[in-house]
This record gives C-alpha cells, sequence and structure tokens, in this order.
C-alpha cells in the first residue's frame, strides 16, 4: 500500500484537475451510503466534537473510506479543528491501494466542488470574490475559482482579522489582487461571488445585502445548529444544493424551510444535475443564486482516485 503524505497530496491535486475528476465523477455516480456521525462527548457530557465516517465506490473501480474528526474549539488551542485520513481500495478484491492525507482531500475538493458549482451558477463575467473564512478550506477558494472565473479581486473577511490580513498578504504575494473586508455589508455589495467558509453557528450574511447577479456559496455549514446565511437569502433566490444529504442536515436550509421561506421542493437541483446537463444552472445575469453543500464521499473518492492517477 502507498503512503501519499500532505505535501504530495497537495502537489497531486492542483484546482483544475481535482475540478474535471469532481465534474467526471458527478457525472458517471458512484455508490454513497448514508454517512455515520457520531458525537464525542467530553468527561463532563458536553459535546467536543463529530466523528464522520464517510465510504464510497465504484463497482469494479475504486473503493474508499474516509474518517473526520471535527472539533471546532481547536482553535483556542491553535490546533485545526478538522483532521482525517483516506483510504483506497480496489473495490473488485478489497486490496488497500493508498493512505492519503485526508485533510488535504477534504479541503481541496470542498473547495473544487465549490467552484464546480460557481461554473455553473455564477456569472461568467464574475471578477470580485468575498471570501468568509480563511482557514484551510477559506484559504483554497482563490485558486478554486479562478479556475473557473476571472478573479481579479478578493475581498477576505474572517472574525479574527489577523487572519485575514495573513491571507490577504499571502494571495498579494502570489499575484492576487487582496484586501481586509472590515465591513461584511459593504464587501457583500461590491462581490459578485460571495463563498462562506465558516464554522458560525448565527447568520453572517444576510439576503437584503445581495445585489442582482450574486452567486453566494455556503459550504461551512454541516449540522443543523450551523448558519452562514439568514432566511432572506432564500427568498426569491435560485437555491441549489450539493446532495439531498443537505436537506436533512444543513442549518441554513433547515432553518428558512422550517420558517416557511423555502420548500424543500423549490430547490432547483443538485450538482450532478447541473453536471450531468440536466439542469442548465443560471438562467439570467440578474438571478441571484445560492448554492448550498455538506460534502459527499462522492468527491473524497474523485480527489483520492486522481491523486493515483
Amino acid at each position: 500500500m502507498q503512503i501519499v503524505d500532505q505535501r504530495e497530496t497537495i502537489a497531486r491535486l492542483p484546482a483544475s484537475k481535482l475540478i474535471d475528476a469532481l465534474e467526471t465523477m458527478f457525472v458517471e455516480g458512484c455508490e454513497v451510503p448514508l454517512r455515520h456521525s457520531h458525537k464525542i462527548d467530553s468527561a463532563n457530557g458536553e459535546q467536543k466534537g463529530t466523528l464522520l465516517l464517510m465510504p464510497a465506490w465504484q463497482k469494479g473501480g475504486k473503493l474508499g473510506v474516509k474518517t473526520v474528526s471535527i472539533f471546532p474549539d481547536n482553535r483556542s488551542q491553535n490546533l485545526p479543528g478538522l483532521h482525517s485520513t483516506y483510504i483506497l481500495f480496489d473495490a473488485s478484491t478489497g486490496v488497500p491501494l493508498a493512505m492519503l492525507d485526508g485533510d488535504v482531500i477534504t479541503s481541496r475538493r470542498t473547495a473544487a466542488a465549490s467552484a464546480l458549482a460557481a461554473s455553473y451558477l455564477s456569472r461568467p463575467d464574475a471578477s470580485t470574490l468575498l471570501l468568509l473564512g480563511s482557514g484551510r478550506v477559506g484559504s483554497l477558494i482563490p485558486e478554486a475559482y479562478s479556475a473557473v472565473r476571472s478573479i481579479r479581486k478578493v475581498l477576505v473577511w474572517d472574525i479574527d482579522s489577523g487572519s485575514a490580513s495573513a491571507l490577504s498578504e499571502k494571495l498579494n504575494r502570489e499575484g492576487t489582487v487582496a484586501e481586509v473586508a472590515t465591513d461584511l455589508e459593504a464587501a457583500v455589495a461590491q462581490a459578485d461571488i460571495v463563498s462562506s467558509a465558516t464554522l458560525s453557528t448565527s447568520p453572517l450574511i444576510h439576503g437584503k445585502w445581495l445585489r442582482p447577479g450574486t452567486h453566494l456559496d455556503l459550504i461551512g455549514g454541516f449540522t443543523p445548529a450551523m448558519r452562514e446565511s439568514d432566511n432572506d437569502c432564500f427568498s426569491g433566490t435560485s437555491v441549489f444544493i450539493d446532495t439531498d444529504e443537505a436537506l436533512a442536515k444543513a442549518g441554513d436550509l433547515l432553518e428558512p424551510i422550517k420558517a416557511g421561506v423555502l420548500e424543500a421542493k423549490g430547490v432547483r437541483a443538485r450538482l450532478e444535475e447541473l453536471c450531468r446537463r440536466e439542469h442548465r444552472g443560471r438562467q439570467s445575469a440578474d438571478e441571484i443564486t445560492v448554492f448550498k453543500a455538506v460534502g459527499t464521499a462522492l468527491e473524497d473518492l474523485a480527489a483520492a482516485c486522481a491523486a493515483m492517477l
């Protein structure tokens, strides 16, 4: 079995290659059982984290399983909030083929899936990106979006202004025009694309801030208690999701559905339907599109297979 460490996994998964691999996998499809989710409590009974087990396979192809541990409070200890591993097998024999850095696969496939959706849902001339969250996933969003749109300016917002400044400086050194956003409402008003990759439990983005033609990308929240947007973001907008699992687990969808602002049947399409050209995606320049993702093991499998090519 081959061991692919963090640095090598990164090198094998540039954004453009990964976006193509995800699109191909969404078109082809694979077996994706519901992911296991387990609460991890502390000694005093308070929930400290979440353990996810995410298997997927293509018949006669590859089989993979990812383990993910998510501990949001880790930031106070200067530790990442998410750790994971990925093991790839031959789906015909069960022989282990490789162990890869699951953190890299998770973060890079999340950013790539976001960009893949935006290739169908954002305006073709979109050039200003507002990024909420400058952590592991957020820091990859500019590279991923630049693979599908001509991004000329990136605005970076984070609850930790120092982290936002560090990412902005890094992007500028790499040749991307970037600046820190301190007024979130004003930044939303400037943006063609708003991508949120935070662990927020209360709305950061308000629907009344979104101007016509904006694409709103919500990829941070993955539980009913997490929210990056308010209910108004789903009123009069075109809503898309990565998979049906988003309707069962995402607070950003569950709350507007509960409030009667959004109906599950009102979701326009899943990402696989966009990739298969079963839905055309954005239909007008003034349309406000919203994409809500919670992630899927299909993306992990696509990334792991791409890394081994």
